[in-house]
């Protein structure tokens, strides 16, 4: 991976930059905020109510920091268990990570026992999320089945267009149970119409405070 800076986003909370592709890790608006709102509160605790009973299957699409996985973690529940699996191509050193300071956010201990998951086994986080770290090349690799959650936080279509793909969406959708949602920040109508071309539903939805004006909300149908 390219070397990555560490920066500051408005909200106060940080995110790694990548010089090489003039892109962030995360909204230069709020990290945090992005995190919680696109990912935690219009994905996750949507699902969890609109989804019946089930323990939910998780997917995230580019593991990065870790911070979506940490909001989720702390906002699991034992009556919703969730099993939290993700994709990262290039995982970053825990030196950085270390740098971002996210345990003034989140969870200390939580976010800790996140990184310190080994790669390429389930591992309980807490007795209700499981996390899954996969160290993988999504265009190459198969995708879990089953899933009822899926965060979509690749890089920017105009950074990484092979991630933005038909054929991805095709996959994911394939691997996706019905009523699942997939939620990511980019609003784009070209991403919106491959999304409905692929099967699913589409809203806009309002961005975060302070950000981003509408994110994209995808549902399978039943």
């Amino acid at each position: 991976m390219q070397k990555l800076e560490v920066q500051r986003t408005d909200d106060g909370s940080a995110t790694l930059f990548v010089p090489e592709l003039d892109e962030h890790y995360h909204s230069v608006k709020g990290a945090y905020t992005e995190a919680l709102h696109i990912y935690r509160d219009c994905a996750y605790l949507h699902a969890a109510e609109s989804i019946g009973e089930r323990p939910l299957r998780l997917l995230e699409i580019g593991f990065g920091t870790g911070l979506n996985a940490a909001v989720t973690a702390m906002a699991a529940t034992t009556e919703r268990p969730v099993h939290y699996i993700t994709l990262e191509k290039y995982p970053v050193e825990p030196e950085l990570i270390a740098s971002l300071d996210y345990e003034h956010i989140v969870d200390a201990t939580l976010l800790t026992a996140i990184h310190a998951a080994p790669w390429e086994e389930p591992t309980a986080i807490t007795p209700h999320f499981t996390l899954e770290k996969r160290c993988c090349d999504l265009l190459a690799s198969p995708l879990p089945d089953a899933i009822d959650i899926v965060y979509f936080d690749a890089f920017a279509p105009e950074k990484q267009p092979e991630m933005w793909s038909a054929e991805i969406f095709a996959r994911i959708y394939q691997a996706m149970r019905p009523a699942g949602v997939l939620t990511t920040y980019c609003a784009k109508g070209a991403i919106r119409r491959l999304l409905q071309a692929t099967g699913f539903s589409v809203e806009r939805l309002a961005g975060p405070i302070g950000g981003k004006r509408e994110i994209l909300r995808a549902t399978k149908g039943e």
